[in-house]
């Protein structure tokens, strides 16, 4: 029994007045007073501890802001996207909500019920982790597996900034394969400008480094001064930020109604994209979206090469041995040569100059002074060689 309680029942019971009770348990005559009076109003039961939490709390999050964040975990939950206590805190910030703290947000979603325990995980601060300075300064590229709604196996090519997490491409194909890194490559360095570097796996549409021999990709690195880095075999952590990347997209594909064909699967992969971009902040990149990160420093260009501007692209050679190249909107044809007819050809094309190089070998084939007023530019190179940027 509780002493609240036998200083009470020998008060009612007329054993010790109140003034008796409070010198021989050592209370105050007053709180002796205050027990009786609970009692008289509400029996034992009112004698037992009461809270002494505050009745008010001026610094409570306010109802309109705590079902908020409730409402916007499972809508971000519901559409496969991020939906921790950083995100939720961004959104709230971009609605002009008060927004508190994210170990405040965790303990709203946990008293609903909305966090599932996991195991404990290392800590952060034994990882090794490193990011480049500046956009530009590395792309991670990968390729992973996702299915139709038929089954059919699709493979997903990813370019990814090192810098910013900026997504650089991201296409499907049914199976990638090293002409389609080339192409993709071009295509984003077209839009994007070319990387200082790029940080791969060691797939056979990447490096040939372990067959012997280069590919095509490491020709058209070398071509243009692009340092090309490549992970240990069997440790995928080098790629960590492409391999984490695909977590994310295949959240968000799994709550997408499943692609019927590669058509509607690229067009989910463009929504992404944009989502992804503009639109989700990332804890890397300090709250800011990717995009926001990619174009708030000066990017980064290939060693040996400030301030040059290229235009890349692929062609074949025809039969006469010639080219064509459209440039300010009139079409220019390049004199390569008859010997060289059906070969690929890697054309790079600057402020100047236009020069061939050919893209399995690294070759280069002809060079050709820009004249906007002709429309067939001859060939300058009188010799065979290789493409100043080539290192062999």
């Amino acid at each position: 029994m509780s002493k609240a309680r036998v200083i009470v029942l020998s008060v009612v019971h007329g054993q010790l007045t109140k003034a008796e009770a409070a010198r021989r348990f050592g209370v105050s005559w007053q709180w002796v007073h205050t027990l009786v009076s609970r009692y008289e109003l509400g029996g034992l039961d009112a004698l037992e501890p009461r809270s002494r939490r505050p009745a008010s709390n001026a610094r409570a999050t306010p109802p309109a802001v705590r079902d908020r964040v409730l409402s916007l975990r499972r809508h971000l939950t519901e559409a496969g996207l991020d939906a921790g206590p950083v995100t939720i805190a961004w959104h709230l910030g971009r609605e002009g909500l008060l927004v508190p703290s994210t170990s405040t947000i965790r303990r709203i979603l946990t008293a609903a019920g909305l966090v599932a325990a996991q195991p404990r995980k290392r800590p952060r601060s034994s990882h090794i982790r490193f990011e480049a300075a500046q956009p530009n300064e590395t792309w991670q590229a990968d390729f992973t597996h996702w299915r139709l709604a038929d089954g059919t196996d699709m493979e997903i090519l990813n370019w990814l900034d090192d810098h910013s997490r900026f997504l650089i491409a991201c296409t499907a194909h049914s199976r990638v394969t090293g002409d389609d890194v080339v192409e993709q490559f071009l295509l984003a360095a077209e839009q994007h400008g070319l990387p200082a570097s790029t940080l791969t796996d060691n797939g056979s549409v990447f490096t040939s480094r372990f067959t012997g021999g280069r590919n095509r990709f490491e020709y058209l690195l070398a071509a243009l001064a692009v340092t090309q880095k490549n992970g240990s075999p069997a440790h995928p952590q080098t790629q960590g930020k492409i391999e984490r990347f695909h977590q994310t997209l295949k959240r968000w594909l799994a709550q997408q109604s499943p692609a019927a064909a590669i058509g509607d699967l690229q067009a989910q992969l463009d929504r992404f994209r944009h989502h992804y971009n503009e639109q989700r902040p990332h804890r890397a990149t300090g709250r800011t979206t990717p995009a926001e990160a990619y174009t708030a420093r000066i990017k980064a260009v290939p060693r040996g090469r400030p301030g040059t501007h290229f235009r890349v692209r692929l062609d074949t050679i025809d039969r006469f041995g010639k080219l064509t190249l459209r440039r300010a909107g009139r079409l220019h044809h390049l004199g390569v040569g008859r010997e060289h007819a059906t070969r690929p050809a890697l054309i790079l094309v600057t402020e100047h100059d236009a020069t061939v190089v050919d893209s399995r070998t690294g070759e280069l084939l002809s060079s050709h002074r820009i004249e906007p007023d002709k429309n067939y530019w001859r060939n300058q190179q009188r010799s065979p060689g290789r493409w100043p940027g080539l290192q062999l």
